[in-house]
C-alpha cells in the first residue's frame, strides 16, 4: 500500500453514447469547444476523451480532473451550465444513456496518462478502501501500468443529464487504471474482474483519443 497515496482531488466522468448521424458533429464540438471550455473553468486542471473497446452501450468517456470536489461548486462552474453555447445544447440534446458522476479521487498510485484505460464500476459497499488499495498497489507492479485511482461517487454533485435514466439510478464506486496498450488493457480487465468477482457492477475498456492539460491553454484576450 505504500505507493498508494490518498488525494483531495476531484474527477468528473460523464460517460455517453450519440446516435451516428450526429457523431461527426458530436466529435467535433468535444474537440473544438467542449473540453477547452470545461479545462478553463479555474480549479480544472485537465482533461481527456476515450473512445470504447470492449463493446459498450456508451462509446465515449469524458473525464475532467479538478483540484477538489470545491472546484463543481464554484461561481465559475455554475456559470459554465447556465451559459452554454447553442452548440453544446444540441450536442447535449443528443447524447443518449448518459452517466455523470463527479467523483473524490480517494486513492491513486503513479503517474501520467496511458494510451488505454480500463474502468470497473464497483457494488457500492463490496469492498473496504484498505482492500482496494492492497490490490491496487499491487497491480502498479504490472507490466504497462502507469498509474491507478479509486474514485467515490459524489451524491449532492453527480446530478443527472437529462440522457440519464433517474429509476434505478446507482452510484458506484470506480476504479480506473491507466495502461500503455489496449492489449494490456484488456489483460487487466480481466485480471481484475477475476480478482473481484462479485464487487464488478461494470467494467470496459477504452482507448484514449486525446487530452488536454490546462498549462497549454493560451490566455484567453481580453
Amino acid at each position: 500500500m505504500s505507493n498508494i497515496r490518498t488525494t483531495d482531488q476531484a474527477q468528473l466522468f460523464v460517460w455517453s453514447d450519440i446516435d451516428p448521424d450526429h457523431e461527426a458533429d458530436f466529435n467535433q464540438w468535444y474537440d473544438r469547444e467542449h473540453m477547452e471550455e470545461r479545462v478553463r473553468i479555474p480549479g480544472f486542471t485537465g482533461a481527456r476523451r476515450y473512445r470504447a473497446v470492449s463493446g459498450s452501450a456508451r462509446r465515449y468517456l469524458a473525464l475532467y480532473r479538478a483540484s477538489s470536489l470545491a472546484d463543481f461548486t464554484s461561481e465559475a462552474y455554475r456559470k459554465a451550465f447556465t451559459k452554454q453555447t447553442q452548440w453544446s445544447i444540441t450536442n447535449f440534446g443528443r447524447m443518449s444513456n448518459t452517466r455523470r458522476r463527479v467523483m473524490q479521487v480517494a486513492q491513486e498510485g503513479g503517474f501520467g496518462w496511458g494510451g488505454a484505460l480500463v474502468l470497473i464500476e464497483l457494488v457500492p459497499d463490496a469492498m473496504e478502501s484498505d482492500a482496494v488499495a492492497d490490490m491496487l498497489g499491487k497491480l502498479m507492479a504490472e507490466e504497462g501500468v502507469l498509474r491507478v485511482h479509486h474514485m467515490i461517487p459524489d451524491a449532492t454533485l453527480s446530478t443527472p443529464l437529462p440522457s440519464e435514466n433517474t429509476e434505478g439510478r446507482v452510484l458506484a464506486p470506480c476504479i480506473a487504471v491507466d495502461v500503455t496498450s489496449e492489449p494490456i488493457a484488456e489483460a487487466t480487465l480481466r485480471q481484475l474482474t477475476e480478482k473481484l468477482g462479485g464487487a464488478v457492477r461494470e467494467a470496459e475498456t477504452f482507448r484514449l483519443m486525446w487530452s488536454l492539460d490546462a498549462q497549454d491553454l493560451p490566455a484567453l484576450e481580453d
